[in-house]
């Protein structure tokens, strides 16, 4: 299966390393990346150090994804270090931008006369937020103060998003679209579920063992629940990348040589279409 883009994340914060707040954002942007018919390779949680994130900016170029995205650290504060890190990381110098300046008024002047902040206009942290890696383009941010940065160093874009979900998510949506279409393309990923009527993995073994290296190209997952909380289990069957036609041929051989095995364990099973119960068939 051909991917339309190879992809890492970074998720930088101490605050998550710590458990204070929990990551939602690297499996908000794995579907998103899956949907497109992406692949995510890696992603790494980092601390809030300057060396140790540029270093690992550095190690991810090298490995040439086409798409580094990194998550946290835009905001004003000393501890807000992604923009230097991803600078260091590059070889390249900050520079002030007039842009991602004014992009920074803009939304403290707009969040002040809302009433939500008490001061609108700049001081200093507020214009640490406009210095980008050299070559760096500010993505409007509109639920936030901090622009998203994308940086395309080789052939590969960095792109900078703040660690705030909603902001993530309103950047990518509201100024990263052509961005999206033009990596991405027309790439896709479609998936099934069988629901079986069993909640032993092992007993199911036989049946993957032998389907899942017939079909390389499709993900064949069964998930585990907690023991003696549902007497069924899913098993998903992904396949990311490649044509329309070319995923559904996928599938549909996929689905078949499964569901013939399970008949032959006589496990019952139904598809579960997204939204829907399914139809059972008994094997």
């Amino acid at each position: 299966m051909t991917y339309s883009a190879i992809v890492e994340i970074l998720v930088i914060g101490n605050e998550i390393l710590i458990g204070d707040i929990q990551d939602t954002n690297t499996s908000w942007l794995c579907r998103l990346v899956n949907s497109r018919g992406g692949h995510v390779s890696r992603g790494t949680m980092l601390r809030d150090d300057l060396d140790v994130i540029a270093a690992e900016v550095r190690l991810a170029l090298e490995r040439g994804p086409d798409v580094i995205f990194t998550s946290g650290g835009l905001g004003p504060t000393a501890d807000d270090l992604s923009l230097a890190a991803v600078a260091k990381g590059a070889g390249l110098p900050l520079r002030l931008h007039e842009e991602a300046l004014r992009m920074v008024r803009e939304q403290y002047d707009r969040f002040h006369a809302m009433g939500i902040m008490a001061q609108g206009g700049l001081n200093p942290g507020r214009e640490k937020m406009a210095w980008l890696p050299e070559g760096g383009l500010p993505l409007y941010n509109p639920g936030g103060t901090a622009p998203g940065v994308l940086l395309q160093v080789g052939r590969t874009a960095i792109i900078s998003l703040p660690g705030v979900p909603s902001e993530l998510k309103g950047i990518i949506e509201a100024s990263l679209q052509d961005f999206l279409d033009r990596t991405f393309g027309a790439g896709g990923s479609l998936a099934r579920t069988l629901r079986v009527r069993c909640n032993d993995e092992s007993v199911l073994e036989p049946v993957l063992g032998r389907v899942v290296p017939r079909h390389p190209k499709v993900y064949i997952k069964s998930l585990a629940t907690t023991v003696g909380e549902s007497p069924e289990l899913d098993i998903t069957l992904t396949v990311t990348g490649g044509g329309a036609g070319e995923r559904e041929g996928l599938l549909d051989a996929a689905c078949a040589e499964l569901s013939e095995g399970l008949a032959g364990l006589g496990i019952a099973y139904r598809e579960v279409p997204a939204g829907g119960k399914g139809t059972e068939a008994e094997g």
